[in-house]
Parts: structure tokens; C-alpha cells; sequence
């Protein structure tokens, strides 16, 4: 659809999306893999983020351990579609929406069975929604949810009403912690219990889950009879299993490992372009960062493309002072790239009325790269004549002594399920990451008025105007935007680039086959 069509069609489900979703997807697997789906076998998948403290409560979900696990044994209300990311139905059949998206009415399929054999519902849907979305729960989904007034059930639809506009909230239900389960998971939120396409058999913390294929799937989904996710958090485990033939695929390889895998006769790189990003915020609030000719001398200072080929090792792209990029529907492709421009930069920085050095404070370890992109920038800056003292803390404590509490520093932001959320995130005047204190009315005015904004071109609009506005006059640098890199075997086929998300949006399992 493009973006002069009616939003209508976006806020409203239908069944044949549904099955669209699983036809899509297999037969993109098709196309990208050159071959047929092979049922059966064991797959066995390397990944990090388990802990001995998990726990199989949904809402307490929180690496990419518990990702896969979520998409493996649990449903959702609705998915993404892996080319577009529109919603499309899962355990919702249909939607649509009223008073201005205020109101939403989804309609429960009544084919569904838990893998315990109880019949799902219209009131485990309702619980589900409810335990998430109240502070109690802790969820990871409850800063999602917090525009909901009321959940309801009524035969066999759900009517979710909104304190405020968003006509996104199909998408926002696709949040991976949002697991619909028996009673909305208050008997024992820890079960295990759910209605996807494999069920839980063993789950040890900190080792590995096992898993079965679900032969009561309410859809034909799922090629291998079985699968295990083996807890591997050191980057070597997973660099030396892959390469050993012990697992068949392997999740967050970094970018300097690339060149050696890729030796090793038959290993695929897996190159997903993501919504994560780094950031340089300023704090635009606190001198000199208050002074918008500094904050522009210091984003032409920046040499975006050694960045990528130096700190990325070349898998990611390049970013434009806006957290936003292609991987989103909504993404304003006209707005000039900012280059590298030293001339610039030391004009403003001479307009700016700046004597002395900048304070760039990053450490070790808070993200791959962080130290490397400080150094770079340091590098780029001084060609300017500017002087960047790059000042490395302790990596212990970054996030609450250094973040924030510093005026500027080295972050990171990981996706989000919207462009809505990212903005929300990263630049409305009263989120608490709002890390360069930007607080223009007139930016939150514009987010909030596309977030119940129905028409596709009108709401383009709204997003553009975002863009320009944090890119030009905001404090963040968003030299680069990184990829996902994973790694797998040669046996492992049909994996789906999902757009702007990690490890097919937590879908491998159920996606690929294993080749004899």
C-alpha cells in the first residue's frame, strides 16, 4: 500500500492476512534458499542472554534467550509481516478501530487449543492483556501499554479502549512479552504454557530449553520435529560451536569475526539491517550544549563513513541525526545526508563562541564499538580544529553515573516496535530516556498528533516534520545504524530476514529447515 492509500485497510485485520503471513514467508524462504522445506530433525541454536535467574513468565522477559523462547512456545494477539511490518492476524482473526482509535474491537478466533488441551478463549486474551498491563506484573510490556483505559471481553471479541489516540496498537501487541496463556498466566505465569507452533518439554535456567513440535497447531507452521536453545553467552563459545559443527546457528557474532567465519568452508553470515543505533547525545540543556551552532559543528565533525567501515566492520548503515531509518514504514528517504564536512563544522564551531576542548565520555564494553566510534570522532573533530577529550569510564555503573548524568557521552538504543515508540523513547520532553533533555511542545505535538493520525500521506508528513526537526535542532549525533550478524551451518535453510529485526523476529525455529 503506498502512502496516499486510506489507513483503513492497515487497521483492519483480516483472516486471509493470516494465512498470508505463513505463505509469505515460505515462500520468500523459498526464494532466498532455492529449495523446498524439509521436515524433521533436531535444530539446535547458540545463543546468549540466559541466566540462571530466567524464568519462563513472559513478563519477565528480557535477552534474546527468552526472545526466541517466547515466539517458540507462545502466540500473540497479532504479528508483523516479516517484508513489511504491517500487523497481520495471529490469535486475532480481524480488528478494526473507532473514535478516532480510541476504541479497538478484536475479533478471537475459536480454533485454538493450549498445549495442556484447554480451549482458548476471549477471557485468556483479557487476562493477558491485564496482568501486562498493570505495575504489579513488572512486565516488559507495561510502558506499551500504559494508554490502555479498559479491557473487555464480549462473546468472542476483545474491545480494548484507549485513553488516547494510536493506530498502532495492533502493532504494539506484537510485543514479544505479551504471550497469551491459560487465565493470562495469573495461576502460574511460569508454566510454559501457550499455543505455539512447539511445546516446552525441558527448560533448565541458564543451560538450555528443549522443545517439541506442537501437533495440535491451530496452523500448519514449524519444519523440524524438534529444537533446543543452548545457552552460550560467551562470544567465543558460539564462534568455536558454529565453526565445530555443534550447533547450527549462533546468534551476535561480532563484526571482527566476520572475516574468519567466513573462511570456514559452508558458514552462512546472517546480515539482518536493524532499527538499533548509536547515539552521541548532548544535552541540549546544559552548556555548551545549549548553544545550537556547537551542537552542529559537532555533527558535520563526524566521519559517519569510518564509523561504519571501522566500528561496524561495514555491516550497518549510515545514520542522519533522526533515530529513524529505511527499516521503518515511514522512513523520510528525501532529507539530505549529512556528510563529513570539516569546513562546516569549524565554521559553526567559531559562530558558537567555544574556546577549549569538548568532553566525550564512553566505556568499554557498553555496546561493540562504543570506544572505537569516541576514538574515530576525536580523530574527525580535530580536522575541524576542534578538540574532543575522549574520557573512558569505568564500564561498571556507565548507565547510571555516566548516562544522563553527564552533558556528553557514548549511548545506544535498540529497536522499537514503532516509529512512534522510538521518538516516544528517545526525544518526547518527559520519557526518562530522553537523554539530551530535548523538550520542544511543538515536537511533542507533532508525535502525538501522528500517533492517531489515520491517513498513511498525512501521517508521512508528521514523521518528516519529526525528522528535520531532531536532525537540525536536537542534541543527538546518530552517526550509524548497526546490523544483526548471526551466523549458521550449511544444513540450516529458509531463514527470513525479518525487516529491522533480530534472529527472524524471534521466529528462526519455526522458519527454517534443516537440509539432509
Amino acid at each position: 500500500m503506498d502512502l496516499a492509500a486510506n489507513r483503513r485497510e492497515f487497521l483492519k485485520g483480516t483472516v486471509g492476512a493470516g494465512i498470508l503471513l505463513v505463505g509469505l514467508s515460505a515462500a520468500r524462504a523459498q526464494t532466498e534458499q532455492g529449495g523446498t522445506p524439509v521436515t524433521g530433525g533436531h535444530l539446535k541454536l547458540g545463543l546468549d542472554g540466559g541466566s540462571t535467574t530466567d524464568t519462563l513468565d513472559p513478563a519477565g522477559y528480557i535477552s534474546a534467550f527468552a526472545f526466541v523462547l517466547a515466539r517458540s512456545f507462545g502466540d500473540h494477539l497479532v504479528e508483523s509481516d516479516p517484508v513489511t511490518g504491517k500487523p497481520v492476524p495471529s490469535i486475532a482473526e480481524s480488528w478494526e478501530s473507532s473514535d478516532n482509535a480510541k476504541t479497538w474491537t478484536f475479533k478471537i478466533r475459536n480454533d485454538v487449543e493450549f498445549h495442556n488441551g484447554k480451549k482458548l478463549t476471549v477471557d485468556d486474551v483479557v487476562k493477558t492483556l491485564q496482568r501486562h498491563s498493570d505495575e504489579k506484573s513488572r512486565s516488559g510490556a507495561l510502558g506499551f501499554l500504559k494508554a490502555i483505559a479498559s479491557i473487555e471481553g464480549h462473546g468472542n471479541e476483545l474491545v480494548v479502549k484507549l485513553s488516547e489516540s494510536n493506530v498502532d496498537l495492533p502493532l504494539i501487541f506484537t510485543a514479544y512479552h505479551l504471550v497469551i496463556q491459560p487465565n493470562g498466566g495469573y495461576d502460574n505465569p511460569s508454566e510454559g504454557i501457550g499455543t505455539g507452533p512447539y511445546k516446552l518439554v525441558n527448560f533448565e535456567p541458564g543451560v538450555r530449553a528443549l522443545f517439541e513440535k506442537n501437533k495440535n497447531d491451530w496452523r500448519e507452521r514449524g519444519h523440524v520435529d524438534s529444537f533446543e536453545i543452548i545457552v552460550m553467552n560467551d562470544a567465543t563459545a558460539r564462534t568455536a560451536a558454529i565453526t565445530a559443527g555443534k550447533v547450527h546457528f549462533v546468534n551476535s557474532i561480532g563484526a571482527k569475526t566476520v572475516p574468519l567465519l567466513k573462511r570456514v568452508a559452508g558458514l552462512q553470515i546472517l546480515d539482518t539491517p536493524s532499527r538499533g543505533h548509536f547515539t552521541m547525545p548532548m544535552q541540549v540543556d546544559k552548556a555548551p550544549f545549549d548553544n545550537a551552532d556547537l551542537r552542529l559543528a559537532l555533527k558535520y565533525a563526524v566521519d559517519r563513513e569510518a564509523i561504519l567501515k571501522t566500528a561496524l566492520g561495514g555491516y550497518g548503515t549510515i545514520g542522519n541525526d533522526f533515530p529513524i531509518n529505511a527499516t521503518y514504514p515511514y522512513f523520510p528517504a528525501d532529507i539530505e545526508q549529512r556528510a563529513y564536512d570539516p569546513d562546516k563544522a569549524a565554521f559553526h564551531f567559531k559562530k558558537s563562541g567555544h574556546d577549549g576542548p569538548v568532553v566525550l565520555r564512553t566505556a568499554d564494553g557498553i555496546f561493540s564499538g562504543a570506544v572505537d566510534t569516541a576514538l574515530l570522532f576525536q580523530e574527525s573533530a580535530k580536522k575541524a580544529g576542534i578538540k574532543v577529550d575522549v574520557k573512558r569510564e569505568p564500564a561498571d555503573g556507565y548507565w547510571t553515573n555516566v548516562w544522563r548524568a553527564t552533558p556528553f557521552c557514548l549511548s545506544y538504543y535498540g529497536s522499537r516496535l514503532t516509529q512512534d515508540l522510538m521518538y516516544a523513547t528517545e526525544h518526547l520532553s518527559d520519557s526518562p530516556a530522553n537523554e539530551t533533555n530535548f523538550n520542544r511542545p511543538d515536537f511533542d505535538k507533532i508525535i502525538k498528533e501522528a500517533r492517531s493520525e489515520a491517513d498513511d500521506a498525512k501521517r508521512a508528513e508528521l514523521y518528516h516534520a519529526a525528522a528535520v526537526m531532531v536532525r537540525d535542532e536536537g542534541g543527538s549525533i546518530i552517526p550509524v545504524f548497526n546490523n544483526y550478524l548471526n551466523a549458521a551451518g550449511k544444513r540450516l535453510k529458509g531463514y527470513i530476514h525479518d525487516v529491522g529485526n533480530d534472529m527472524s523476529n524471534g521466529y528462526i525455529a519455526s522458519r527454517v529447515w534443516l537440509e539432509a
